[in-house]
């Protein structure tokens, strides 16, 4: 049953109705932002990783504020990814890549990008283009910035080594008001083995504080775009914590665990993830000062760690966090905990591609 619907279509055709087809892109509502909600200056570099799933693409650092957007959004919809210009005349965009695993049935056949965009004026962001994208090296681990170079206004930006373009991307003649957009392409790049969503503003005349808000994003099978998938907040949440799991304090002196020293100096903390990592994850924290350590039998120091780190994961769940610091004593437990220095403590297990 075909529906009305606002489409650009570029390539392939991409008209209403057609197959059903399950979502790919996770977190395509930007529901789900575990790292915060706001991302400026200093979090906002080119190529990091800013709400669940997402990563910023910038020609320099600093270009663009991104923000949860929950108020310019679409009717009946909750939220949207908002890109504020902050330093003028560059190109921008976010980018998403699909794991392997959930590639199958995409490679090698038809796909179609669909999602929902507009900006606050016209009179600069009025280039903006998305691209259905190929990763044809070692999988799951895409090169971190896609883009080798951004290139002058209108031309495409010129992609690192490996990534390939399947679609041609044009202008989408985005408007003030939210539309939907949708591309469909051929992934039929050999040794293709991720797939990349690639959605920027192609100009560099822009003017500060203009935005471009984005949201619905979809990659789907076939050659027609479906109906948005729409997911249960829970289950979006578990599958960005596959790639992503953030552990906030709650309260003053949260205990985080049971550190179990092997020396004088060192020691780990058995710790079960929520969700089984896509792979080995790397361990980041907000600062050492906001965790202490203490003895909580026989004898031992307290204090804060000098370190934390990944001590050690052997597929599944669980995973030994290692500490150091000093006064430890052998097997002898000592409690790891937030203390009540720094409210924006943190804890977190990064295993995105």
């Amino acid at each position: 049953m075909s529906r009305a619907r606002d489409v650009a279509n570029l390539g392939a055709s991409a008209s209403s109705g057609g197959i059903t087809g399950k979502n790919k892109i996770i977190n395509g509502q930007f529901a789900v932002s575990q790292r915060g909600a706001s991302f400026t200056s200093g979090s906002n570099n080119d190529a990091v990783y800013t709400i669940d799933r997402w990563k910023l693409l910038s020609d320099t650092n600093d270009v663009v504020d991104v923000t949860q957007e929950t108020s310019t959004v679409p009717t009946n919809k909750q939220s949207a990814i908002a890109l504020d210009v902050e330093t003028t005349n560059k190109k921008f965009g976010i980018t998403q890549c699909v794991e392997k695993k959930d590639c199958i049935g995409l490679i090698g056949g038809k796909v179609t990008l669909s999602f929902q965009a507009k900006v606050s004026a016209t009179t600069k962001l009025d280039n903006v283009k998305a691209a259905i994208i190929s990763w044809s090296s070692t999988a799951d681990s895409p090169t971190s910035d896609m883009i080798s170079a951004w290139g002058s206004e209108g031309t495409d930006p010129t992609l690192a080594s490996n990534f390939t373009y399947e679609n041609t991307p044009a202008n989408l003649n985005l408007t003030t008001s939210y539309a939907e957009y949708s591309i469909t392409a051929n992934v039929d790049t050999a040794g293709c083995n991720n797939i990349c969503v690639f959605i920027w503003s192609d100009v560099t005349d822009t003017t500060a504080g203009h935005f471009l808000y984005i949201t619905d994003v979809q990659l789907e099978a076939g050659e027609a775009a479906t109906s948005y998938d729409q997911k249960d907040y829970h289950d979006e949440l578990l599958a960005c914590k596959r790639y992503y799991q953030r552990y906030t304090r709650q309260a003053n002196y949260a205990g985080l665990g049971l550190a179990v020293p092997w020396s004088t100096s060192a020691g780990n903390v058995p710790w079960f993830l929520e969700v089984e990592p896509r792979a080995n994850p790397t361990v980041s924290y907000s600062d050492l000062s906001h965790f202490d350590y203490f003895g909580v039998t026989g004898t031992g120091s307290s204090g804060n760690p000098t370190g934390i780190g990944n001590g050690g994961w052997a597929g599944g769940n669980s995973l030994d966090i290692s500490i150091t610091g000093s006064g430890f004593v052998s097997a002898r437990a000592m409690l790891f905990e937030f203390n009540n220095a720094g409210s924006d403590a943190f804890l977190a297990f990064d295993s995105e591609l």
